[in-house]
């Protein structure tokens, strides 16, 4: 049986990049929205830019999310900071900055907030190097219970494994799109806290099996909760949404999530 501390202590649902319905995803702004809304819990994205400095951002390049294009492992700190990254967004979100790691770890710390910060290890980058840098930041700025690592890359959360053995100090997430073969020995080998599984490729044995195996279980990216709802007596313990306030009035047990969006 996996070392993982019981998933009651999470709530049923948890902000995708931040509020990214109603914010410029994985912003500042975006987390102050969650918290704003009344979410307890944000996932947020991290990568290394080409200078090594950690920023909370998920493409592997900005042209997606920024007024320019180019490939994130180009820029330095002073070129990233340059761009603006709110105005794709909404007119009002014009001179958003790209948060750095700090910055971020900072902000959560100060509204009290849990993260699930996901490794993201694009084409061409190293996941040793997330680790090594992201790792320590996350772990010393943040309580354990306030923390879950997750990423696709099995080897960069092998890193963080070995960087601290300890599942009570540092909770890991496996991270995939559809629930592998493997999937258990992963599990075991990384003493996994959870499991995260796109919901729509979840198939309702793969879900028991996590659950009887007495793993944590969160389903990205749902935003029809009406859709969802059949899903959640499956024994899925939370949801990672764009708008979590959508799911305010159907959650299976009443447990706290979002305000309703205005």
């Amino acid at each position: 049986m996996p070392n993982a501390t019981t998933a009651s202590a999470l709530p049923r649902t948890i902000a995708h990049r931040g509020l990214s319905a109603r914010a410029p995803e994985n912003t500042l702004t975006a987390v102050r929205e969650a918290k704003r809304a009344g979410c307890d819990w944000v996932e947020l994205d991290v990568q290394l830019l080409g200078d090594g400095t950690p920023v909370i951002w998920h493409d592997n390049g900005v042209r997606r999310c920024s007024n320019t294009r180019g490939k994130l492992a180009k820029l330095t700190l002073d070129k990233a900071r340059a761009l603006d990254v709110g105005s794709w967004f909404h007119k009002d979100c014009a001179g958003e900055p790209m948060a750095t790691l700090e910055e971020m770890l900072a902000l959560i710390g100060s509204l009290d907030m849990g993260l699930n910060l996901e490794l993201k290890v694009n084409r061409g980058r190293s996941g040793q190097a997330l680790v090594d840098t992201a790792l320590p930041m996350a772990l010393k700025a943040l309580p354990a219970e306030q923390l879950v690592v997750s990423c696709f890359d099995v080897q960069t959360l092998s890193a963080a494994r070995a960087f601290q053995r300890d599942a009570e100090l540092l909770r890991i997430g496996l991270l995939y799109d559809k629930l592998p073969a493997g999937w258990r020995k992963e599990a075991e080998r990384l003493d996994a806290f959870s499991l995260h599984l796109n919901w729509r490729k979840l198939k309702k044995k793969d879900a028991r099996d996590i659950k009887d195996a007495g793993y944590a279980l969160f389903c990205y990216t749902p935003n029809d909760p009406i859709a969802f709802q059949p899903i959640w007596d499956w024994g899925v313990d939370g949801v990672i949404s764009d708008d979590p306030a959508l799911f305010t009035q159907y959650l299976p047990d009443g447990k706290p999530s979002c305000s309703p969006s205005p």
